[in-house]
């Protein structure tokens, strides 16, 4: 696993950029896309929380290729829920495994549950040393 920092969005087309999201979808099937890097995915790719919130409706809360060089990366149950280890860990399982079948060279994540969720980076690393190996990108926002 390496680790940066900088723009996710500077890796579009040329790796897989993960943004982290909940399970949580709207009464009008989207999935809520509200901060961080989901947000900045459902405004750069119009349809993205209606393709997503179908995806969940009919899969659940998992990791979820949406095609264009974007996957889903679940961290909490709901968008009003805290980040969950354990939800944490089990993406970062199911990106590993889509990366293996896919053969995607290139994987980049931002901080999973480490910005508006509230963990820190000394928490959620050892989620994820298990399952990222040298394709997988760890990176943190640049210092405003």
């Amino acid at each position: 696993m390496l680790e940066a920092i900088g723009d996710i969005w500077e890796y579009a087309g040329s790796a897989v950029i993960a943004f982290t999201v909940s399970g949580s979808v709207t009464r009008d099937g989207r999935a809520v896309l509200g901060r961080g890097v989901a947000r900045q995915a459902a405004a750069r790719s119009p349809g993205l929380a209606e393709k997503l919130g179908r995806m969940i409706a009919a899969g659940g809360n998992h990791v979820h290729d949406l095609a264009d060089g974007l996957v889903s990366f679940p961290v909490e149950e709901t968008a009003w829920s805290l980040p969950d280890p354990a939800i944490i860990s089990r993406s970062a399982a199911e990106l590993r495994t889509r990366a293996d079948e896919a053969g995607w060279p290139a994987v980049v994540v931002p901080r999973p549950g480490c910005g508006g969720g509230g963990l820190s980076w000394k928490q959620v690393r050892p989620l994820l040393e298990p399952w990222f190996d040298e394709r997988f990108t760890v990176i943190a926002a640049a210092p405003v």
